[in-house]
């Protein structure tokens, strides 16, 4: 378990590259059968994320179709949550959606995907979160491929990828 302490001395915390790094060498850690939670306030992820992934990941934004950097991304690897380092998605469940988003057919593990009803703006959806820190991916629909008919269309901002060691 990796433990972060501030202090109130002035002294500068982990960068938001090592605390990522850090988070991810504890993929998934559960305690009791649950998974455990991160728990930020707003002002320390203000300071961990860049502006646009603040703004998908904890205020539910959207980035344009067709912007991100990892909408038509290819490689062998896994996608992550880009605030807390969670493996959320393999490249092998990746496809090409036509929706200008990242698209999944399924998560690399159910439990590692949370689900809410999202009624904003009248629309019937569910929205997806990192179920680590609540971070904000996108939305799940049930007009995906085979063999789960779903598509996770989520962010580009909310992920980071990590590629497949040869």
């Amino acid at each position: 378990m990796v433990l972060i302490f501030v202090s109130c001395q002035g002294q500068e915390v982990s960068t938001a590259t090592q605390i990522k790094e850090e988070a991810s060498l504890i993929p998934g850690e559960f305690k009791e059968g649950q998974l455990v939670k991160v728990d930020k306030d707003n002002q320390l992820w203000k300071k961990e994320l860049s502006d646009q992934e603040y703004y998908i990941l904890r205020e539910a934004g959207t980035e344009r179709a067709f912007t991100g950097d990892l909408w038509d991304h290819k490689g062998e690897g896994t996608y992550v949550c880009a605030a807390c380092g969670l493996p959320l998605f393999s490249s092998g469940t990746k496809y090409k959606s036509g929706s200008g988003w990242p698209s999944y057919y399924e998560p690399i593990k159910e439990e590692f995907v949370a689900e809410k009803k999202d009624d904003k703006f009248g629309w019937n959806r569910i929205e997806v979160l990192c179920a680590r820190c609540d971070g904000h991916l996108g939305h799940v629909f049930d007009d995906g491929p085979e063999p789960t008919g779903l598509r996770y269309c989520i962010n580009s901002y909310s992920l980071d990828f990590v590629a497949e060691k040869p």
